[in-house]
């Protein structure tokens, strides 16, 4: 008599919602653990489970997926923005509001940074900035990360804080020193220091920032 079969079937369709969402929650868990190199359609599709091919109906390719996750990470980022935003002490002047929003920025990508290691690692894995206008990209307020230090600059600008003529490119400067900065602490000669240490020069940075402009 033959043996029954007791192997599990691998399902070939996702009965328990959104299989898109599904891969892709995947994806971000992969990126976020060990960063864009993790993430792998096959793996995502494991974790789902389904069969690979199943996949393709949501994303055609690698490619496909990565950018799709990376889209959740600057979202992310863009939300720790935006908490830094909300958390402004509303009582103070134009000018105090204004510097306070350009430090938040500052802020709030080092903080998504240091706590995201994976997630911020796969922004700036394929060759695009996030400077698009992918509303995926976009947090609560709907403006993305260069969008939301762009917002601040202009406040700086309107509260007489920013020459005018200063304006143009700024943002490449902040986020220059900013991203550096991060990534010194992810991968250079600041990583493995204190993380109070890390979070006094990083408050350092950001003043700099805000009064060097």
């Amino acid at each position: 008599m033959a043996r029954p079969n007791l192997k599990p079937a691998v399902r070939t369709t996702y009965r328990h919602g959104n299989l898109r969402q599904a891969l892709l929650d995947a994806g971000v868990a992969l990126a976020q653990a060990d960063g864009p190199s993790a993430v792998v359609l096959r793996e995502a599709t494991r974790r789902a489970g389904v069969v690979p091919n199943a996949a393709y109906r949501h994303f055609s390719s690698h490619m496909d997926l990565l950018l799709a996750v990376r889209a959740v990470a600057l979202s992310r980022l863009a939300q720790s923005i935006e908490t830094e935003f909300n958390a402004i002490d509303k009582t103070l002047g134009p000018t105090d509001q204004a510097r306070a929003s350009l430090r938040a920025v500052g802020v709030g990508y080092l903080n998504f940074a240091f706590g995201n290691v994976g997630l911020f690692r796969t922004i700036f894995a394929v060759p695009d900035w996030p400077g698009g206008p992918d509303p995926a990209k976009a947090g609560n307020t709907g403006l993305n990360p260069f969008q939301l230090l762009g917002l601040a600059l202009d406040r700086m600008v309107e509260a007489g804080v920013l020459p005018k003529e200063r304006r143009p490119n700024a943002e490449f400067l902040a986020w220059s020193a900013v991203h550096g900065f991060s990534r010194m602490v992810i991968e250079g000669p600041l990583h493995g220091r204190p993380r109070e240490q890390i979070d006094a020069l990083g408050k350092r940075l950001v003043e700099m920032v805000e009064r060097g402009l």
